[in-house]
């Protein structure tokens, strides 16, 4: 029996109606994307066309998924918004806090008692509210979301960027930040720009050593991290139908690597038949009914050029495996010219570490898959090389594999399994030795491999690829092995090669699992008691950001010019911080630590006008903010890309950081300042970023006559009394103005019930 089958079913019974209006006023055939996103309008059956990348529209998800990280300010922002219950199915997801280690039973006992009180307000919230709760242990959020809630045709909302993974199964899932969340479970519309459309034509079929992984591996290294931004990519044609559901999750998930809004497969036999095997039949027969609006209609998939705003062609049967990385996602190298590269660059070819599972691949066919390469190396004798780490993605999938015997196998060759949970993907591992800073490789069939990311060692090169290939690899312990072509000597001094893995789609037996670690929320949520602590160091309740005071911003301090890539990592990290996420005064000490300065060349280094002296960001900002002064920050291209953490966006607010201005903005973290009141701005000509000095102090003018469409005016004060000025722009729409002006959206929310 699904989850919330009522309204699912209430969804594909207003779906044809919705998608014929559809049709008819935009006066052509849909793709599926436009479908789910038509079908979802807040005002019901659509009444206008709204046009891709220009129109803001609002839209009606059906859920809300949230792990524990995010989830703690996103509960706490809705908190404040003064509603009974949740207004929509929402659950919460106990993955990010739990840290690797030692291996999965001491880690999980370790990180239950660590995080009591996280978890203790986690799961009373989720009672008192109407949530359901998902222990530690139980999961990886995307992966339970793929087994227990994602529906073809559905749209969600996800506090986490990965969310994109239900795409897996046909689903509109978005990661967004808590702000938008909170929204949701209030009632509210959630508003996105009408997305552009990517679409992947696939011919073909996987085979040998190449794995649905490498589909996004070749992607991301067509689009580069920002090529997505903006669009929705939709794979179609018969090499995706050769994919199993849980391949495609893998494509769907990684898809934020490429910065896209989401990324979606149609409903198919395989979908079908993973939604069966999960106990799920009912949804299925569901879906088997209104089939025909969970693809694109026959003329896009016969014409796709004319409906795509771009179309890739990719086919299988001629698609290496892929390895991408150092310290981005988007640096590919097929399989044959990852070793030249490798010698070419001088990165490390010992191979120190090789990781499988996180959320992107975790399933039971990519743990088969690699169980049944260990058992190759059983029986051909090989010694690994490398350690070696399993990180399965629920407790039915561990349950699972540990009946069927993988377990057994991966511990033969001194596999390590971890908790089921994020684990080092997160930065979540305690890794020995990392603290050193050695110059080394790992590779993981995660989805990121930003510097530091890891294991917090900037020397730790990273590199990204199939579980297959992982597995591969550190069964040879060096990054130049081809396990197509290479050799290795076993034990008894004998030459041998790996054969192509082998593995199951499915389970012969179906999934099991004693307890999948699920609370429903409580029958009677009047007695039930959140309590946050005032002397807690972990959970701070919020107060209200102030609102704009009706005047441009004069006198700003710059507070840094950050040089390159700045992700949400730099802006604000995970690892040993995420035990801070509910506790906004604490965790915004570490707010751009991670930036690198333009002017020295360094991390958490920027001047003080004020001292003249250098120091930590957090405590210059701290300074400008008891002196009442407000900063600005200035980033380069693609600012903000990575994880949905809105945290990257309250700090800088909480500490009095009035405006981000930068060459170009991710999607997640844009919305996130804007929900957070803060001014998002973009360079009208990126050549004006050289303009700005270190000791400038700065003006944004033209706030009195703020408008949709209207450029502002940055004035920069050099400290030699010169004065120069250059026009900047902003998508600011009419309701998100009157967020800036409120001082954030939740305010707005507040106002509205008397709060």
């Amino acid at each position: 029996m699904a989850f919330d089958l009522d309204m699912i079913k209430g969804v594909y019974a207003r779906m044809q109606e919705r998608v014929e209006a559809a049709r008819k006023i935009e006066g052509r055939p849909l793709t599926l994307a436009e479908k789910i996103l038509y079908s979802h309008l807040w005002e019901g059956t659509p009444s206008q066309v709204y046009e891709r990348g220009k129109s803001y529209v609002d839209f009606a998800p059906d859920r809300v998924a949230m792990q524990d990280a995010t989830a703690q300010m996103a509960l706490l922002q809705f908190m404040q918004a003064g509603r009974p219950q949740v207004a929509v199915p929402s659950t919460v997801h106990c993955d990010h806090l739990i840290q690797a280690e030692v291996g999965a039973t001491q880690d999980l006992k370790n990180a239950v008692d660590k995080n009591r009180e996280v978890y203790a307000f986690l799961s009373s919230v989720s009672n008192k509210y109407g949530l359901g709760f998902w222990k530690a242990g139980a999961g990886i959020i995307h992966q339970v979301v793929l087994e227990n809630y994602a529906f073809p045709g559905g749209m969600m909302i996800g506090t986490d960027s990965h969310t994109p993974n239900a795409g897996g199964l046909g689903m509109v899932a978005i990661g967004v930040g808590g702000a938008d969340a909170s929204d949701v479970m209030s009632g509210l519309a959630w508003e996105l720009k009408m997305p552009r459309l990517i679409g992947v034509k696939l011919t073909g079929k996987l085979s040998g050593w190449t794995a649905a992984k490498d589909v996004i591996l070749w992607v991301a290294g067509q689009l580069t991290v920002k090529g997505g931004t903006g669009y929705i990519v939709e794979y179609f044609g018969e090499g995706a139908e050769s994919i199993s559901a849980t391949g495609k999750a893998t494509i769907c998930n990684m898809g934020a690597e490429i910065g896209a809004t989401t990324s979606i497969f149609a409903y198919d036999e395989r979908s079908a038949a993973y939604l069966r095997t999960t106990e799920r039949a009912d949804i299925a027969d569901a879906a088997d009914q209104v089939k025909e609006y969970l693809r694109s209609d026959n003329e896009v998939y016969a014409d796709p050029a004319t409906y795509f705003d771009q179309l890739i062609e990719l086919d299988l049967s001629g698609l290496e495996p892929h390895v991408n990385g150092p310290f981005t996602p988007d640096l590919a190298w097929p399989l044959s010219k990852f070793a030249t590269a490798v010698r070419e660059n001088g990165w490390p070819e010992v191979l120190s570490v090789g990781l499988i599972g996180s959320c992107t691949n975790s399933s039971y066919e990519d743990v088969s898959r690699a169980a049944s390469l260990a058992q190759q190396a059983v029986d051909k004798k090989l010694k690994v090389s490398s350690e070696y780490t399993i990180t399965p993605g629920s407790e039915l999938v561990r349950y699972t594999v540990e009946r069927d015997g993988f377990l057994d196998t991966f511990a033969q060759i001194g596999g390590v399994v971890l908790a089921n949970a994020c684990g080092p993907c997160i930065g979540q591992w305690a890794r020995h030795g990392a603290e050193k800073g050695e110059k080394n490789s790992i590779i993981t069939s995660f989805n990121r491999n930003f510097s530091k990311r890891a294991d917090g060692n900037p020397n730790t090169h990273s590199f990204v690829a199939s579980p297959e290939i992982v597995t591969a690899m550190a069964i040879a312990g060096r990054l130049t092995f081809d396990p197509r072509f290479d050799k290795l000597v076993n034990v008894n001094g004998e030459e041998v090669m790996l054969d192509e893995p082998s593995g199951l789609e499915l389970p012969t037996l179906g999934f099991a699992v004693e307890d999948a670690g699920y609370q429903a929320p409580a029958t009677d949520p009047s007695q039930v008691q959140v309590l946050v602590s005032p002397t807690s160091d972990r959970l701070q309740l919020l107060a209200p950001f102030a609102e704009w005071e009706g005047t441009d911003l004069n006198g700003l301090k710059l507070l840094i010019k950050a040089k390159g890539k700045c992700t949400t990592d730099h802006i604000s990290m995970a690892g040993p911080w995420l035990k801070y996420r509910g506790h906004l005064d604490n965790i915004s000490n570490n707010m751009l630590i991670g930036a690198v300065n333009f002017y020295n060349e360094k991390t958490n280094t920027v001047k003080n006008q004020l001292s003249n002296q250098y120091s930590e960001v957090p405590a210059v900002q701290r300074d400008y903010k008891a002196h009442g002064i407000g900063t600005i920050v200035v980033g380069d291209e693609n600012y903000g890309e990575g994880s949905s953490r809105e945290h990257a966006a309250m700090e800088p607010r909480f500490l009095g950081v009035r405006a981000i201005l930068t060459k170009s903005f991710a999607r997640i973290h844009e919305t996130n300042l804007k929900k957070q009141g803060m001014l998002a701005l973009t360079f009208a000509n990126n050549a004006d970023y050289d303009k700005i000095q270190e000791d400038d102090t700065i003006d944004i003018v033209g706030l009195k006559t703020f408008a949709e469409g209207v450029p502002l005016t940055i004035v920069l004060h050099h400290i030699d009394g010169v004065s120069e000025e250059f026009s900047v722009n902003h998508t600011y729409n009419s309701q998100q103005i009157e967020w800036f002006k409120a001082g954030s959206a939740l305010n707005i929310i507040r106002r509205s019930v008397g709060a």
